[in-house]
Order: structure tokens, then sequence, then C-alpha cells
């Protein structure tokens, strides 16, 4: 073997073949293989179609962003009413060479796939959406515990759409925050209780989500929802009995103002009376036209049926601008341009409702009332507001109510005199009686109870009554032979926090911000926390989802497609995470897919069998079915 290893390494050949191969080495090291055109031009034709794709994925971020249509009468570039999508991309080519050579080559019929189509705009939503959900079910596996908001509504189809919105507290950030994640919605064809639990319990399934880590529900007071022994909490609590129930605080502030409201004869001629005035110059052009010409501000509007504390913006239009109305009446009522009804409609109103000192005493009063409803309904419907500072708010809400109702009757009548005595109405009513509210034996005198702050609550617990809360925390926390929390480790921790706990810290969230920042020294404390801050007190969410559903499955997108609405409206109402999305990663996944496409119609051709994950072989597949 030696003797021919030498006389091999003296052989022509070899020294040709060394010298071809130090050739070559020194070539790919300065780049001059004889592929170097080919390679140059594949690397430039990769380029090319990475940065369009990029302009494709920025136009449908900014339709979707918007709540815009996409397609027109036809889908061809260049033709007249070819939608939105289209009528961006060639705007877009106005200025950038890249999409002017992209449309120079659809022109010419240079290129055959130009990502252009309908079927290709579904399937780069679907892989914006889905990675916007990612992103989301990644937060929420962090949080761990989270809460589960349901509300369901019938769209422009007449199809039963559940929206699913998760409520946890964001620990993937130096700064915790509360947040509620919108993750799609569901259409359901039983929306009883088992059937929208069933749908729940398959949609937590198919996120990786484990329905054990659930510790609260929302949802508005729908029977099918709140069922005592039906409803989709008492299920849910079967299952999970820490998913603790929390009925949305605006629908029953809504339903207290509506049993408020309807319970006073007077309080319902009142509004009777402000629908009127609106119905009576909203009826007609001509009387809209003179109610502008007196009425430089606020325009009078409707009552709602559904959110009673909209009504301030009806009450504020007649409360401060009952002068210019009334003078928009007179003209109405007097001059010969209008028929004879309506001009005896507006003198009734003049004289029987405007000019009735009662009914402006009933602006003042209503709009002061409905002024702080409507303050502390706006603050309940914040993502990041917690059960501790619901209670706080609806209390200090009741409490106003009280002090109102004793001492608020002198100051509205002097107001209300005040603006009767502007109008030139003489402030008496037609009706003059002593009412006594009556007062049962075993009432007496309430005095309120100032809520304080958190810290201040926490050290003004003595130890008993510290030690007692605690304990019970931890059965509440506890299903089978798991605990959340351990009580006494609890009792001991808040011991120690009390005393070093800044005294700028007044919300739940910033007790868990420093409880964060302090590592896991206070491991059951923050575990509390957390729990509390993850609790929903609205469905707000879930009702603001459905504005989206409106905008976007509108009457002329009715046909939509179940996936398509779930992808436009995710990345709608999830814009502030699509805005952070790496384009690079998604182009990356997309070329994959469609490589994966080509292998998956070859295997089927030769019978292949193709290696790749489950996920990717569904995508490909997906995509195949729909031709792409």
């Amino acid at each position: 073997m030696g003797a021919k290893l030498s006389r091999h390494e003296l052989s022509t050949r070899h020294y040709t073949s060394m010298h071809k191969w130090k050739e070559l080495e020194i070539r790919l090291h300065k780049n001059e293989t004889i592929d170097k055109e080919i390679h140059e031009q594949i690397k430039r034709e990769k380029e090319y179609w990475k940065q369009v794709l990029i302009r494709i994925f920025v136009v449908i971020r900014t339709l979707a962003k918007n709540n815009l249509a996409f397609r027109g009468t036809n889908d061809k570039v260049g033709v007249a009413n070819n939608g939105n999508f289209l009528s961006f991309i060639e705007m877009i080519a106005e200025f950038d060479l890249v999409m002017q050579e992209h449309l120079r080559r659809i022109k010419n019929h240079e290129v055959y796939h130009h990502y252009l189509g309908p079927s290709i705009q579904n399937e780069l939503i679907a892989l914006l959406a889905r990675h916007v959900k990612d992103k989301i079910v990644q937060k929420i596996q962090e949080a761990k515990y989270f809460s589960v908001i349901l509300d369901c509504t019938p769209d422009i189809s007449n199809e039963e759409q559940m929206s699913l919105v998760i409520r946890c507290v964001d620990v993937s950030t130096s700064s915790t925050k509360v947040e509620e994640y919108f993750l799609g919605f569901v259409k359901v064809d039983d929306s009883t209780g088992r059937g929208l639990f069933n749908k729940l319990e398959e949609l937590l399934q198919n996120l990786n989500l484990d329905i054990r880590n659930v510790r609260g529900q929302g949802y508005d007071n729908g029977a099918n929802m709140t069922g005592k022994n039906k409803g989709v909490q008492k299920r849910l609590l079967k299952v999970n009995p820490r998913a603790f129930y929390m009925p949305c605080a605006c629908h029953s502030l809504n339903l207290a103002l509506c049993d408020m409201a309807s319970s006073c004869p007077r309080a319902v001629s009142f509004f009777q009376v402000v629908q009127h005035i609106y119905n009576f110059f909203s009826g007609s052009t001509k009387r809209w036209t003179v109610f502008k010409k007196h009425v430089k501000g606020l325009t009078v509007k409707p009552l709602s049926d559904t959110r009673w504390e909209s009504h301030i913006e009806a009450i504020k239009a007649i409360r401060f601008q009952a002068p210019e109305i009334r003078d928009a009446l007179i003209e109405l009522s007097t001059s010969a341009d209008f028929d004879a009804k309506t001009r005896g409609t507006a003198y009734s109103i003049l004289t029987r409702e405007i000019d009735n000192f009662e009914i402006i005493l009933g602006m003042v009063v209503w709009h002061r009332a409905l002024l702080a409803v409507n303050s502390v309904s706006i603050k309940l419907q914040t993502e990041d507001m917690n059960l501790d500072d619901a209670v706080t708010k609806l209390k200090d809400l009741v409490s106003f109510f009280k002090d109102y109702r004793r001492n608020g009757f002198e100051g509205a009548l002097e107001e209300a005199k005040i603006l009767a005595t502007s109008m030139n109405i003489e402030p008496i009513f037609y009706e003059v009686r002593v009412r006594k509210r009556k007062k049962h034996f075993d009432e007496i005198d309430e005095i309120e109870e100032v809520q304080p702050p958190l810290q201040e609550k926490l050290r003004s617990l003595d130890d008993s009554t510290l030690r007692n809360s605690c304990v019970k925390l931890e059965k509440y926390l506890s299903y089978e032979m798991e605990f959340d929390i351990n009580g006494d480790e609890l009792y001991t921790e808040l011991k120690v926090l009390r005393s070093f706990l800044p005294n700028e810290t007044k919300k739940a969230i910033d007790v868990l911000s420093f409880l964060t920042n302090m590592g896991g020294c206070y491991s059951n404390a923050s575990i509390s926390y957390r729990i509390l801050l993850t609790i929903p007190v609205t469905v707000a969410s879930a009702e603001r989802s459905f504005s989206k559903l409106k905008l976007i499955k509108s009457y002329l997108r009715s046909t939509m497609s179940q996936e398509r609405l779930n992808g436009l409206a995710m990345l709608s109402i999830e814009a502030d995470m699509l805005s952070s999305i790496d384009y690079d990663s998604i182009i990356n996944e997309f070329a994959s897919v469609r490589l994966l496409c080509y292998q998956i119609i070859l295997a089927k051709v030769t019978g292949v069998k193709v290696m790749v994950s489950k996920r990717k072989q569904v995508t490909a597949l997906s995509a195949v079915d729909m031709g792409l």
C-alpha cells in the first residue's frame, strides 16, 4: 500500500487534481466560481420577492387596522373599481421602484404568481393573524393564571358569533400590566349554556391553554351565561371551582339605573319629554334647519334603552341650551312657513314641557346624577380595572347618591331657578305638596365609610383577622390536591410586607409591581395579587370586539368566511401587537410553506412521503386545497 501511495503522489494525475482543487478553493474564497452569476441572479431575485412581500404585508396591515374592504368588483391590476388592496398597490408603484417593476412584469406576463390575488390575501391575512395569536398565547402561558370573558351577538348574516377575550397579568416585560387579549370569534349553533361551554372548552384546548388555570370568568347577565344551574359559569365551576365568577359591573349598573328610573313616574315622564323634543326636531329637515339656526352647539340626541349612562349626552344638549331650544320652538309655533300641526306641536312642547319648572329642575338633577354615573361607568370599562378598585368606585357612587338625596336638592333647586329666570319662566311648581320619604322602623342614619388606600387597609388589619383571611384565601384557591398558595406563608409575607410597602403604593397593580421587583421573596403574595388582578370586572372588551365585527363584516362583506373574519378582527383589535411583528420571519415561513406545497403536490404524484412537522403540513395542505 505504501509503495502504491508513493507512486500516486508522484503521478501527473495527482499533481493535476491538486492544482485544480487549490484553484477551486481560491475561486470559492474570492467568489469567482463559474456559477457566480447564477447565484447572484438567484440572490437578486430572492431579495426582489422579499421586498415585494414586505410591501404587500404593509398594505394588508394598513387595510386590516382601519377595517377597510380589500376587494372591489374585479381583481385585475390597472382596472377601475379593483378595490382598496390593488389600488394601494398601484399608488405605491407611483413612487416605489420595486412595485413599478412588479407591475411591469405582471403587465408583460413575465410572472404568473404575482401574489396579489384574493386567495393569497387570505393566506397572508391568516399568516399574520396566526403570528399575533401565537404571541398572545405565549404571554398567557407565561402568566399561567388567566380569566375568560365571553359574549355573543348576531352578525349581519344572522349568525351567532361568540367573542373570546382572555384577561391576564403580563409578566413578560419589566413593567407589570393587566392585559385583555382578543382571541377570535366563534360561530355557535347552540347558544345554550352547554353549547357555549363546550365551545369554550374546545377553544382553550386548541390554544393549548389549561382550563384548570382559569381563575376568573366574566359574562353579561344572560341566563345562558349566568344561570346558577345550567349556565356557562356553573358548568365551568364544576370543572374548576377556582374560576371565580364576576357578573359584569357595567351591566349590573345599567340594570340598577333602569330600575331606579322606571320606579319613579316623574323620571319616566321627564325622559319621555327629552325623547319627544328629539323626535320633533329630527322628524323634519325644515324643523332641523330652524333648530340649527338657533342652537350653535350640541345637537339633541335620542335616548338609548341599553346604555343608560349615555343619557347624559341627550340631557346635556337640553340642559345647557334650553333658552336656544325655546327660541327655536317659539319660531316654529308662530311662523307661517309651517303647517298648523307643526305649529300646534311646537306650542304644546313649549308650554307644557319647556316652560315647565319641574322639567327644568329635572334637567339639573338628572344631569348631575348621570354625570357621576357616567364617570364611574367609563372607569369600570378600562382594561386594567380590578375587583378592589371596582368595589371602591361603586361604593363611592352609592355614597354620592345618598349625599345628593340628603343635601343636593337645595343646590339643584337654586340652579334651576337661575335657569328658569334666564328663560323668563316663573320658578314655581304647578302642583305643590309636601312629599315625605317613608322611613322604616329599623332605619338609622348612616355614616359613610371612607375607603382607605390599599396599604392603609393592610396595615389596619389586626393579626387575627389577617391570618383568618389568608386561611380562607388558601381554601378558595385549592382544589383536590392542588394549592395556589399557602395561607400561613402568605400571612407571614403580608406581615413583613406592610412594613416595607412604599407609601406611594395605592393600587393592587402597584403592589404587584413592587413584589415583582423584589424577585421571589413574596411568592404567595405575588400569586394572590396576580389572581386578584386577573378576575374580570366587566365584559367591555368583548363588547368592543363587536364594534369591530360590525365594521369588518358589513352588509357588502356579509359572505366573508369565518377564517378571514377572525384574521381581520385579530389584526384590527390587536393592532399594537401587529406593529411589532418581524416581517423577515413571516416571509421565511411563507416561503417554506410555498416550497412545501410543491413537495406535497410532487408527493401526491410520486407517492413519496414528506417528512415535516404536522403544523406546517396542515398549513401547506390547506394552501394546496385552496388552489394556491
